[in-house]
């Protein structure tokens, strides 16, 4: 992005197209014209230069067991947007398994071309986060890409990354850092508010969740300054993106309610964020009485179904 340029504020929750019985779709939207961010693409256990989605499918695969391309396809139709990430928590992430530069941008472009990407969202932490040689390669595949792309049709990279109540971790920083260095165009840093792990007492996923980003906010500041990127306070806001896990967490003492969800898009229409997503669009839904622990495919919480992403979505209208 140009040092003067701001991000339209939008909301993607995450669809996990891997996740069966899977939710379809153009069931995915908490109500009118809406963004999914499709996830996650990872590397193929048996070929580590190509994508697959979720380490068990290949594109092709997934387009005739997932029926992904003719969903894509009507959704888009219907006026909506879609978005890829890359990584995840589980499966290895490209740029960790595919050790060539050539093949890695290749595999990267053939996700992009197949589905007709205008964002990706690479989500890096583990092992990718970790590994400086799978920073710098991911970050030279991006700026490659962003360069061939045609004059007037950017690709506009997020990343999105694992915070503390104090915000980015050091590897987090070091990963928007290499980035930068390598000439990519960060769209922004989607923050990952979630399993914090033990709270103060009085102290709520809301409360946790805007510390990290205020934190955030100035390491933005600092690494966007540095690099020539910004200008101004307001635009290193509107280079943010939030996402929640809503509902009971994977650290199950941290249970994100519908009153933070409410909080935290107050918080984030103030503060002028760019993104607003959640993990994940699956559990938007109330879970059944008898339902124990965290789950993929409700919330853990008592709600109404998509009740969550209507709260974090409201006035985050924009396409990204």
């Amino acid at each position: 992005m140009n040092p003067g340029e701001q991000v339209s504020p939008w909301f993607g929750g995450y669809l996990d197209v891997t996740l069966l019985p899977a939710l379809r779709l153009e069931d995915a939207p908490a109500g009118g014209p809406s963004t999914t961010v499709l996830s996650f693409i990872s590397s193929d256990p048996a070929r580590p230069c190509e994508p697959s989605w979720g380490g068990s499918y290949d594109l092709e695969l997934a387009g005739d067991k997932l029926d992904l391309d003719a969903q894509l396809e009507a959704y888009r139709s219907a006026g909506n947007n879609v978005a890829v990430s890359f990584g995840g928590q589980k499966g290895t992430e490209l740029a960790v398994a595919c050790s060539d530069e050539e093949s890695l941008a290749r595999a990267y472009a053939t996700v992009i071309a197949r589905y007709g990407l205008d964002v990706v969202d690479l989500d890096i932490e583990g092992q990718g986060a970790s590994d400086p040689a799978a920073a710098a390669r991911r970050a030279t595949a991006m700026a490659r890409l962003q360069a061939e792309r045609p004059s007037g049709k950017p690709l506009r990279v997020w990343l999105t990354l694992p915070v503390s109540r104090d915000g980015l971790t050091p590897a987090a920083a070091i990963s928007v850092e290499t980035m930068l260095d390598a000439g990519v165009e960060v769209a922004g840093i989607n923050i990952m508010t979630m399993n914090f792990g033990p709270l103060p007492a009085g102290l709520s996923m809301f409360d946790a969740s805007a510390a990290a980003a205020e934190a955030t906010h100035r390491t933005l500041v600092d690494l966007f300054r540095k690099a020539g990127k910004l200008n101004g306070d307001e635009q290193a806001w509107s280079r943010i993106g939030l996402t929640p896990m809503i509902g009971v967490n994977d650290l199950e003492e941290n249970v994100f309610t519908l009153d933070d969800a409410e909080r935290l898009n107050a918080f984030a229409r103030d503060r002028g964020i760019g993104r607003m997503s959640m993990w994940s669009l699956s559990r938007d839904t109330a879970c059944v009485p008898e339902h124990q622990g965290v789950s993929h495919s409700c919330s853990g919480v008592e709600q109404e179904a998509r009740q969550f992403g209507r709260l974090l979505g409201n006035g985050f209208t924009e396409a990204p």
